[in-house]
C-alpha cells in the first residue's frame, strides 16, 4: 500500500488542522492505520492509531482529548483531526499502515508503510 499525506501547515496556537492519509495499491480496511511524528532533534514519536475495524483508537497520552483518528473506507483515507493544537505538537507527521499485534501499535517498526510526511508548525 502506497500513501500520501497532506493537510499540514502553519497555525496558531489553539487552532485545528485537518491531516488526510490517502491510501492506494491495497484497501486500508485490511491494515492497522496510524500516525507518527517526528520534531527536529527528537525521536520518532507515536501520535494514535485505527484498529483494521475501525472500531478501536489508541491515542499517545500527549494528544488524547485533542486528536481524533478515522477512516473512510470508501474513500481509502485516514484522517487526524487536531485541535487545541500547542507548539509542542510541531512536528513531521507521518501515516503509516501495517498489522502490528495489538501490543505494538504504539511501536513504529509494526508498520511497514509510511507516508512521506507533512509538516505541522504551531506558532506560539
Amino acid at each position: 500500500v502506497q500513501l500520501q499525506a497532506s493537510g499540514g501547515g502553519l497555525v496558531q496556537a489553539g487552532g485545528s488542522l485537518r491531516l488526510s492519509c490517502a491510501a492506494s495499491g491495497r484497501t486500508i480496511s485490511r491494515y492497522v492505520m496510524g500516525w507518527f511524528r517526528q520534531a527536529p532533534g527528537k525521536e520518532r514519536e507515536f501520535v494514535a492509531a485505527l484498529s483494521w475495524s475501525g472500531g478501536n483508537t489508541y491515542y499517545a497520552d500527549s494528544v488524547k482529548a485533542r486528536f481524533t483518528i478515522s477512516r473512510d473506507n470508501a474513500k481509502n483515507t485516514v484522517y487526524l483531526q487536531m485541535n487545541s493544537l500547542k507548539p509542542e505538537d510541531t512536528a513531521v507527521y507521518y501515516c503509516v499502515a501495517g498489522k502490528p499485534i495489538l501490543s505494538s501499535y504504539r511501536d513504529y517498526r509494526g508498520y511497514n508503510a509510511w507516508g512521506q510526511g507533512t509538516q505541522v508548525t504551531v506558532s506560539s
